[in-house]
């Protein structure tokens, strides 16, 4: 526990809330500990809960909130996807909606006792989502902040630090000095901490610094530190005595650099997002790796960094302010730019290299050769870049944040049309939807038609995957008026079939039926065989939705042969889904069963969440046509909260409908109709007549022994929702709810 700080009066205080008089341990909801840069908040907190671990059985949580980071600051959703895979949930299980996120966070924690430390908050907002919902754990907040929201609202109670005492402030510089240097005089020590304004991470560095000179006399240490405060009230904006400590020690500690860590040191200032990994700063100093690695060594050694996993480092936030200061002080604004620049170039050219994996039959964007510097991470495989992708996706939006900022539209847009294709599977849309707007502002600016195109197909793409689907149109118009404008045959076959998609979405089956034999032909012309076999699944899927089996069973057969030819496992999963559907219909619920298992492992060995939530609906529907109806429901259950996390509502109420057919069959009558009941909800919000009156139909079915009057309603009402329909599917559908009205009467 080395260079732990130690705050005896605080450290009772908190072991008081936590154990009453009579020594029983007890749990309130919230605590905060608050105080100014640099005065041993975290450390405080870590050493107590490192002491009182026995008193929480069920284990503790941890997150560094980043709520004053130069950065952005981490999101409550974001702590709670960390906080749920840490309490057992899978990743791609995690709900993307907030609220549905914090509540499954509360009933994780219901009935545990466990420690959660949110270190670093700026605000109760980024706090609030991460309270338990019941006695039994007990929250500790660090913040510079009062956060008085938290003390009015949730009954939070506030421990507020100053600087150590004068003693403790000596007993932390002995603590991490000892051993390393022979003993130093008291007075000394103390004039020391004066310096540091008794502040615990003024002082630790200041310890270390001494550490890092074991024989020169602490008088000339202190005079160093002296002079280093000079130079810092020439470049100090007038901040408190406090913050003013911090930075001199800061400034103390970074002068003792050898030049080329100095350099590093606030080059990495310029990293757009918090973490980053060797070959990143390797870009940003120009250095080779092997150099770039000692240097940043050196940079932990000396306390301005911290190794968090091999080949990846952080700074403290404070830390990372300051680097970023002295490179706007010391390094000129043409080579802030360039180093700026060769690590976004960095970024792009990476994730061109990992899309080769991850998505490699998607538009490609047309990249200039890397600048000087800029050495490229390659991928031995598939899993090798969706790790890479999954690890530095917030670098990658911040990437495209910061090459917004600094008004450089052309990487701007190239580094959005890349991530589009670039990002994890299991990474949730929204977070691409605001960097492609800044994308395709960019071009905009620029008046590149063809950049304008691509990014307005992908806008659209990422619409459509969360229901918002007159924007996808939108989308999908004008990139289709965009390459009709160019003569882009194979741009313009593309926008088809997404047109084509969103109308089957909307079940407009004619519509996205011309649309997919348009662009069928389009594609044809081009010699693209991947996307004719595209074409033909989607063709077999418009069949299918209309009921017109024959049809659909002859375009599956055609398009899985294709498939496998071009040995494509996504499409290949997509038709076996299909076929899982079609065998199912025609009672072959075995041979469904194992279509539907073949294509939900494709999407597992895959990575990809969104085709995993949808092809478990397909595995559900299947397991229930064989009474495997436990199965069924845990495959309903999965594909729900994948598709919550994913924000895509519609396939979250299909798999709800899926639910309450499920408990239908099992007798659960009053549980049906609650699913059939939410189902139908989502439905109507989204316009969605097709899917509403489905679920009205089932909850008819779930209502009738209860309530035969509003069974009969809801049957009336899906019957007003299927009269624009006309094709096989929804005729039949028709007819069986009238046959039910007439025979119950």
């Amino acid at each position: 526990m080395r260079g732990f700080v130690n705050r005896t009066d605080e450290f009772e205080e908190l072991n008081t809330v936590l154990v009453g008089e009579d020594g029983d341990p007890r749990v309130i909801s919230v605590y905060v500990i608050a105080g100014t840069a640099g005065v041993g908040k975290t450390s405080l907190a870590l050493r107590w809960a490192y002491q009182v671990q026995d008193r929480f059985p069920d284990g503790q949580l941890y997150i560094n909130l980043r709520g004053y980071d130069p950065g952005e600051p981490v999101t409550a959703q974001e702590a709670l996807h960390r906080f749920l895979v840490a309490l057992g949930v899978r990743a791609h299980s995690v709900p993307q909606d907030p609220d549905a996120a914090a509540a499954l966070y509360r009933s994780r924690l219901a009935g545990r006792r466990m420690l959660i430390v949110l270190d670093n908050a700026a605000t109760a907002k980024q706090v609030r989502l991460l309270l338990p919902g019941s006695a039994g754990c007990l929250v500790v907040v660090t913040s510079r902040s009062r956060l008085s929201g938290l003390a009015v609202h949730d009954g939070a109670h506030r421990l507020t630090l100053g600087t150590l005492p004068e003693p403790e402030a000596v007993a932390l510089l002995r603590a991490v000095t000892a051993g390393y240097r022979p003993e130093d005089d008291e007075e000394k020590l103390t004039e020391l901490a004066r310096l540091c304004a008794r502040l615990p991470l003024a002082l630790r560095i200041a310890a270390e610094r001494a550490v890092s000179y074991p024989h020169m006399r602490l008088d000339d240490l202190i005079a160093d530190l002296r002079d280093e405060s000079a130079l810092w009230d020439a470049l100090s904006t007038g901040d408190d005595e406090e913050a003013g400590a911090v930075r001199t020690v800061f400034a103390w500690s970074y002068r003792a650099l050898p030049e080329q860590a100095a350099r590093l040191f606030r080059v990495l200032g310029l990293h757009p997002g918090p973490e980053f990994g060797l070959h990143a700063a390797a870009a940003l100093a120009k250095l080779p790796p092997g150099r770039t690695r000692q240097l940043l060594d050196s940079l932990v050694g000396a306390h301005l960094l911290e190794q968090t996993a091999p080949d990846r480092y952080q700074f403290h936030d404070l830390l990372r302010a300051y680097a970023a200061d002295q490179a706007q002080q010391e390094e000129p604004p043409e080579e802030r730019e360039v180093a700026l620049r060769r690590v976004l170039e960095w970024y792009l050219h990476t994730a061109d290299a990992a899309q080769s994996w991850i998505n490699p039959a998607e538009a490609w964007v047309e990249l200039a050769p890397p600048t000087d510097g800029v050495r490229p991470l390659t991928f031995s495989d598939y899993n090798a870049a969706v790790d890479w992708s999954e690890r530095d996706h917030t670098n990658l939006l911040q990437a495209i944040r910061s090459a917004a900022s600094t008004g450089q539209d052309r990487l701007t847009w190239q580094l959005s049309a890349v991530l589009s294709n670039a990002q994890s599977p299991s990474a949730p849309v929204a977070g691409w939807l605001a960097v492609g707007r800044l994308g395709l502002a960019a071009a905009g600016r620029l008046g590149d038609r063809v950049a304008e195109g691509q990014l307005l197909t992908e806008l659209g793409m990422g619409y459509t995957r969360i229901n918002r689907l007159a924007e996808s149109l939108e989308c999908h118009r004008n990139s289709l008026a965009i390459w009709r404008e160019l003569g882009n045959r194979l741009g313009e076959a593309h926008s088809l079939n997404l047109i084509g998609l969103a109308h089957l979405r909307t079940r407009r089956l004619d519509d996205a039926a011309g649309h997919f034999e348009q662009a069928a032909v389009a594609f044809r012309e081009q010699d693209s065989a991947h996307w004719e076999a595209t074409m033909l699944s989607n063709l077999a899927s418009t069949h299918y939705h209309a009921g017109r089996l024959p049809e659909a069973a002859d375009a599956v057969r055609r398009a899985l042969a294709a498939h496998r030819s071009l040995d494509n496992q996504r499409g290949e999963g997509n038709v076996l889904r299909l076929m899982s559907e079609l065998q199912r219909e025609r009672g072959e619920v075995e041979e469904a069963l194992k279509s539907a298992q073949a294509a939900l492992d494709i999407a597992l060995a895959l990575r990809h969440n969104r085709l995993e939530g949808f092809w478990l609906i397909t595995l559900g529907n299947a397991q229930q046509a064989g009474s495997r109806f436990a199965d069924a429901l845990d495959s309903y259950h999965r594909s729900a909260t994948l598709h919550r996390r994913l924000g895509d509502r519609s396939r979250e109420a299909l798999a709800w409908h899926g639910v309450g057919e499920t408990y239908r069959h099992l007798d659960r009558h009053t549980e049906a109709a609650d699913f059939h009941r939410q189902a139908a909800a989502v439905h109507h919000e989204l316009g969605d007549a097709w899917n509403e009156a489905l679920a009205l139909d089932g909850l008819g079915a779930a209502l009738l022994d209860e309530d035969l009057e509003a069974a009969h309603r809801h049957w009336t009402e899906a019957l007003g929702l299927l009269s624009g329909y006309d094709d096989p599917r929804a005729v039949a559908v028709r007819d069986r709810i009238g046959l039910r009205m007439t025979e119950t009467g």
